[in-house]
């Protein structure tokens, strides 16, 4: 198998990615940088884990994210 040095979201989950923005940024502030309801009104990891596997869009900007924090 090929190592992915480049890839900085090889090996973490959308649960994990989640979660640490939660703790980073709480979910209001992550509400106001990622404009998605499941962030917004009643958030939890469950609802927002739902709807990002259903949305491609919301998750790529979600992961955009976390790069851009974390990398």
């Amino acid at each position: 198998m090929e190592e992915q040095k480049n890839n900085p979201l090889h090996g973490k989950t959308l649960q994990t990615i989640v979660e640490q923005l939660v703790d980073y940024y709480g979910w209001e502030h992550l509400g106001y940088k990622i404009n998605i309801n499941c962030f917004k009104n009643d958030p939890s990891v469950k609802s927002s884990l739902k709807f990002l596997r259903k949305t491609p869009w919301a998750r790529k900007q979600v992961e955009d994210l976390y790069i851009a924090t974390f990398a």
